[in-house]
């Protein structure tokens, strides 16, 4: 079974990023936040699923990749 998540920027400061994410990309109902300083990310549902940690390693994944917070993706598996 595939499991895939999009992604996208919702808001960035200094300090945190925020993201919009979801099994659809024009639903997004959840949010997560990512701490600039350490990489960690927290979800705002408190849900710690399957989705939240692989929009969450997909993120850091990108951010080490690029050096930049990544606007919007997606993550397969």
């Amino acid at each position: 079974m595939a499991a895939i998540v999009y992604f996208r920027k919702i808001s960035e400061t200094e300090e945190r990023v925020e993201y919009a994410f979801g099994a659809d990309p024009d639903d997004f109902v959840r949010r997560l936040t990512m701490d600039k300083e350490s990489c960690t990310s927290t979800v705002r549902d408190a849900r710690v699923d399957h989705t939240f940690l692989k929009a969450s390693r997909r993120l850091n994944a990108l951010h080490a990749e690029r050096g930049v917070w990544p606007e919007r993706g997606m993550s397969v598996s």
